[in-house]
């Protein structure tokens, strides 16, 4: 492998996004751009490919022009709007920022927990109405957080968890991975979902989204929660069949819910979710927090590294599974 190396980043080079770009080895020939017209001279010479937009057909497209690339990494964790049929025949290894945002997303997380705990939408309602009116409200401990995708999201909201003293149940993909997590009181397999669903006072969607897991959590599944428990959802919107979890809320038949993605984002204006107080909901900026994107420019940093060394890289995405 030579030293010098041609990377082509598909990216706005005047959004925010870029303003945190590390400086890299000098030897490093970088093209910036979210043009076709701009990125297809160098993608014939490109050796990695660099996606940081939010446009999944321009990947794409490169592609084509592309076969030389021999390393391809999304800075994002969600990558099931870039695996096109031109990124599943593509030779060269994908690789993400998987986990990079998972400690913001733990604790919203946790807050959104005690807001429904201790019922601050009440508490806010009453302080605008000048109403003073004590009521009793519980603590999280004791209380069973069921995680459907544990993996480095669910971990850490777990290990959060854990501090305000809660029991987990945890159901992942490959359930072989959850046996010994001293975090873990009770592990599900999938078949196990509504169990999970209806042994836990929080149920926490973290997975990523894929066909199997498109719509996972429907009416069956929410049918079997608790009335007084609540459904948070921090992976991808279409995990959950929002119908079905509108229809539940509206019926009082579980508590609430807590959600940071959606089937369509910006959320449309006359959604239900809007005007539902049994709601908290915020435009998928769970994870934006200062200093956001440091720990995904570090991962792809030190992918980098590892590819200059022939060294395995970190992150690597199964294409078919879709995470």
């Amino acid at each position: 492998m030579t030293s010098s190396l041609s990377l082509l980043v598909i990216a706005d080079s005047t959004a925010p996004v870029m303003n945190d770009l590390p400086r890299l080895p000098s030897d490093i020939r970088m093209t910036v751009s979210n043009r076709f017209e701009d990125l297809a001279p160098h993608a014939p010479t490109a050796d990695i490919i660099l996606y940081a937009d939010g446009n999944g057909d321009l990947l794409a497209r490169i592609l084509h022009l592309a076969p030389r690339a021999r390393w391809i990494h999304c800075l994002w964790t969600g990558v099931e709007s870039i695996l096109k049929p031109e990124l599943l025949k593509h030779p060269a290894p994908l690789s993400n920022g998987r986990g990079v945002f998972r400690w913001p997303l733990a604790d919203w997380a946790v807050g959104v927990m005690l807001f429904f705990s201790f019922d601050f939408r009440r508490v806010l309602q009453q302080q605008d109405q000048k109403l003073w009116k004590p009521f009793v409200s519980k603590t999280l401990e004791g209380l069973t957080l069921g995680i459907v995708g544990y993996g480095s999201i669910g971990q850490a909201c777990a290990t959060r968890a854990r501090v305000f003293g809660m029991k987990i149940g945890a159901m992942r993909r490959q359930t072989d991975r959850l046996t010994g997590d001293p975090l873990i009181d009770r592990s599900y397999s999938r078949e196990q979902l509504k169990d999970l669903m209806a042994d836990s006072d929080y149920v926490l969607a973290a997975t990523p989204l894929t066909p199997q897991t498109r719509g996972m959590i429907g009416e069956a599944e929410i049918g079997a929660m608790k009335p007084s428990a609540v459904l948070i959802n921090i992976g991808r919107g279409p995990v959950v069949d929002e119908r079905a979890l509108v229809r539940a809320l509206q019926s009082h038949a579980i508590r609430g819910a807590a959600l940071d993605v959606f089937d369509t984002e910006p959320l449309p204006a006359e959604h239900p979710f809007w005007s539902m107080p049994q709601v908290f909901l915020s435009p998928h900026t769970a994870d934006r927090v200062e200093g956001f994107l440091k720990p995904a420019w570090e991962t792809f940093l030190e992918n980098l590294n590892r590819f200059r060394n022939g060294q395995t890289l970190l992150n690597v995405v199964d294409k078919q599974a879709g995470y």
